[in-house]
C-alpha cells in the first residue's frame, strides 16, 4: 500500500467532499449540542470527523487559496465593477451602507414578527434598536443617493449631526435590553458552535470598525465619518449581546450576582461609549456647521 499516496488523499479531498464534511460536521455538532449528547461514544465519533474536517480545510487554506489569491484578484480588478468596489473607497462605503441597513430593517421585521406572535417585550426592545439603527441609515443611504460625497461639506455636517442625536436614543433601547437581561432572564443563547462563530464576527467587527474609523479619519467627509461611527455603535452593542451568550453557554458555575455585575458594567462601558461618540461628533458638527456658515 502506498501510504504516501494515501495520506495525500487524506489531506486533500475533493472540495465537493470537503463541502459535505463541513456541512456534516457543523450539523452533527449543533444537534450534540442541542441535545445535550457530549459524552456519548456517537458525540467522540463525531469530535474526530469534526477535527478531520477541521485538519483538511486548514491544510486547503494555507497550501491551496494562496495559489488563487493572485488569480481571483486579478479577475476582481479586470471586471469593472469589482475594480471600482476595491479601489473606490466611497463606492465601497455606500455597498455597505446599502447592506447593512437592509439587514437592520429585516432584523426590525423578524422582532415585530416575533413580539407579534410570542408577546415578549424582549422582541419590542430588539425591533427598537435595530430601528433607530435603520432610521440613521437611512438618512444616510437616502444622502448619497442625492448627493455626491465630498461635493458639500455643509450638508453633510448637518446630516452628521442630525444622525449624532438619533445615536444618543439608541441608550434608551440598550437600557431596556440590560433590564430585560438582569429581570427577566432574556438575552442570547446560540446552541453548539454557533457560539464561536458569533463570538469571532463579533471581535472582527469590532476591530474592523475601529480600524475603518481610523482609515476613514483623514477623508473630508462627514458622512462616510459618521457610517463608521454608526458601524462601530453596533459592533459595540453586539459585545452585549455576546456577553449574554457566554453566560447562558458557560456560566453554569458562575453566581447569577456576578453575572448581573458584569452585564451591568458592560452595559455601562458601552452606554457611555455611544454616548461620547454622540456628543464628540454633535460638537464636531456644530463648530463646523457654524464655521462653513460664518466663517469663525
Amino acid at each position: 500500500m502506498d501510504w504516501k499516496k494515501l495520506g495525500k488523499k487524506l489531506l486533500f479531498p475533493p472540495v465537493w467532499l470537503m463541502l459535505i464534511l463541513v456541512v456534516i460536521s457543523a450539523a452533527a455538532l449543533i444537534l450534540i449540542f442541542v441535545k445535550g449528547l457530549e459524552k456519548t461514544i456517537p458525540a467522540y465519533i463525531v469530535y474526530v470527523l469534526a477535527f478531520y474536517t477541521l485538519t483538511v480545510v486548514t491544510v486547503f487554506c494555507a497550501t491551496v487559496l494562496p495559489k488563487q489569491y493572485g488569480t481571483i484578484k486579478r479577475k476582481i480588478y479586470d471586471n469593472p465593477l469589482g475594480n471600482r468596489y476595491m479601489t473606490d473607497k466611497v463606492f465601497r462605503t455606500e455597498v455597505a451602507l446599502y447592506l447593512s441597513l437592509s439587514v437592520n430593517l429585516l432584523y426590525v421585521g423578524i422582532n415585530v414578527w416575533n413580539w407579534h406572535n410570542l408577546r415578549s417585550y424582549w422582541f419590542m426592545v430588539l425591533a427598537v434598536y435595530y430601528a433607530i439603527m435603520a432610521v440613521m441609515r437611512f438618512l444616510l443611504v437616502r444622502y448619497v443617493q442625492r448627493n455626491e460625497i465630498g461635493t458639500c461639506v455643509l450638508r453633510e455636517w448637518k446630516r452628521a449631526r442630525i444622525c449624532a442625536y438619533i445615536l444618543l436614543t439608541v441608550n434608551l433601547s440598550l437600557s431596556g435590553a440590560v433590564l430585560m437581561i438582569l429581570y427577566h432572564s432574556k438575552g442570547y443563547d446560540y446552541p453548539g458552535v454557533m457560539i464561536y462563530v458569533m463570538a469571532l464576527y463579533t471581535f472582527y467587527s469590532t476591530t474592523h470598525a475601529i480600524l475603518e474609523i481610523v482609515k476613514y479619519r483623514t477623508m473630508a467627509s462627514p458622512v462616510m465619518s459618521t457610517v463608521k461611527i454608526v458601524s462601530l455603535s453596533a459592533a459595540l452593542v453586539s459585545m452585549l449581546n455576546l456577553e449574554t451568550a457566554m453566560f447562558a453557554q458557560f456560566g453554569g458555575d458562575m453566581p447569577q450576582q456576578e453575572q448581573n455585575l458584569m452585564i451591568i458594567l458592560t452595559g455601562a462601558g458601552i452606554s457611555a461609549a455611544v454616548v461620547t461618540l454622540s456628543v464628540m461628533l454633535i460638537v464636531k458638527a456644530t463648530k463646523e456647521i457654524r464655521r462653513e456658515k460664518y466663517g469663525e
